[in-house]
């Protein structure tokens, strides 16, 4: 079984709910099909926004019609949440770091690192949501292609 334990600064009070909310989380972006797509809508509030990449969304129900679209060329997926850093003790919004690698229906894997911001809140009975979650994908590096001159090609556009 994977752990979606994370490493957070030790100089910063951090909500042990916030902790195990992230755990949970990523288990939870990991687990395929219908069921776990409404699932995965209960972990923002209501009218949280969601920005994955280029995609911006709003509500539960738009989170759900993206993650749907999220796993239409991915069988399996399998995030490590390598470092979470809260801004300031006992905050609520939080920088993240980690990796994602991706089991494609088409064969073959991919992976990529990601970064994310997030904003937790807790409803009325105490229960942890992401009120703002934003994740920057990046892409693996291309190689530098280098002129006659020794200049990137890339550093001339």
């Amino acid at each position: 079984m994977t752990s979606y334990a994370s490493q957070y600064p030790p100089s910063i009070d951090f909500d042990p709910a916030y902790k195990k909310f992230f755990e949970s989380f990523y288990a939870a972006s990991d687990t395929p099909g219908a069921q776990a797509h409404d699932e995965y809508t209960k972990y923002f509030t209501e009218d949280a926004t969601l920005i994955m990449a280029s995609k911006k969304v709003a509500g539960r129900a738009e989170i759900k019609s993206l993650r749907e679209a999220m796993w239409e060329k991915v069988a399996s997926r399998a995030h490590e949440p390598v470092k979470i850093f809260p801004f300031g003790p006992n905050a609520d919004q939080v920088m993240l770091y980690g990796t994602v690698k991706y089991g494609l229906k088409a064969g073959g894997e991919s992976s990529k690192d990601w970064a994310a911001r997030a904003q937790l809140v807790k409803d009325e009975d105490g229960h942890v949501k992401l009120n703002f979650y934003q994740v920057y994908l990046v892409r693996p590096p291309t190689p530098i292609r280098v002129s006659t001159c020794g200049v990137a090609a890339d550093d001339l556009i």
